[in-house]
C-alpha cells in the first residue's frame, strides 16, 4: 500500500504560479511512477502529467506542455508539480496517483485506470 497526500493548492490569478507536491507513506515510493491528473466538476479526469520512479522519463498532455513541470525526490518521497503561467482553464482539483513501475524509465499509459493509489486530491482556482 502506498499513501499519498497532496498539498500546495490556493487560488491564484492568471498568469501566476503554484507547486503542488505529493507527499508519500508505505512501501518503496523510489519504485513507483507518479502521475498527476486533475477534474472539474462533471468532466471525466483528465492526466496532468507523469514521471519515472527514475525521474529519467517524464510525459505531459499538451495543454500544459512548457508551462508544468514535473520532478520528484525520492529521498524525501515526495513528487511535485511546477505550474507557471497558469490559465482559468487549469481550474480543477489535482490529483496525484502512483503505478508500480516495471522499469526505471518506464510511465503508464496516461490513463487514470493505469495507477493504483490516489490522494484526496487539492484544490486550484485560477482567476482571470
Amino acid at each position: 500500500q502506498v499513501q499519498l497526500v497532496e498539498s500546495g493548492g490556493g487560488s491564484v490569478q492568471a498568469g501566476g504560479s503554484l507547486r503542488l507536491s505529493c507527499a508519500a507513506s508505505g512501501r518503496t515510493f523510489s519504485r513507483y511512477a507518479v502521475g498527476w491528473f486533475r477534474q472539474t466538476p462533471g468532466k471525466e479526469r483528465e492526466f496532468v502529467a507523469a514521471i519515472s520512479w527514475s525521474g529519467g522519463s517524464t510525459l505531459y498532455a499538451d495543454s500544459v506542455k512548457g508551462r508544468f513541470t514535473i520532478s520528484r525526490d525520492n529521498a524525501k518521497n515526495t513528487v511535485y508539480l511546477q505550474m507557471n503561467s497558469l490559465k482559468p482553464e487549469d481550474t480543477a482539483g489535482y490529483y496525484c496517483a502512483a503505478a508500480p513501475s516495471r522499469s526505471n524509465t518506464w510511465l503508464p499509459r496516461p490513463r487514470e485506470w493505469e495507477y493504483d493509489y490516489w490522494g484526496q486530491g487539492t484544490q486550484v482556482t485560477v482567476s482571470s
